[in-house]
């Protein structure tokens, strides 16, 4: 099984609020890989809005992104540039 791990910057000003987590979900739909988002000793399902928002990450966190599974170099590529783009923000 494929795992890709890396670390990414919050840069957009309100953090991984409900429409960045909202974002990320709606990305990862396509994908089959499992995907997990660490912050602060916290490693949450990153399918889930609800557990994205609950890791309360503000702007300057940052975040260990772990993509394990068939499609997980496609899926980390997406998921960084997304992050890159401030989620659309």
């Amino acid at each position: 099984m494929k795992k890709v791990v890396k670390k990414v910057l919050i840069t957009n000003a309100l953090g991984l609020h409900t429409r960045p987590a909202t974002t990320v979900v709606k990305f990862l739909q396509d994908y089959q890989c499992d995907v997990f988002f660490t912050y602060n000793k916290e490693r949450v399902d990153a399918k889930s809005v609800l557990n994205l928002i609950m890791l309360a990450a503000g702007k300057n966190a940052q975040i260990t992104i772990i993509c394990e599974g068939e499609d997980a170099e496609e899926a980390m590529v997406g998921l960084v540039t997304i992050f890159q783009n401030r989620f659309g923000e």
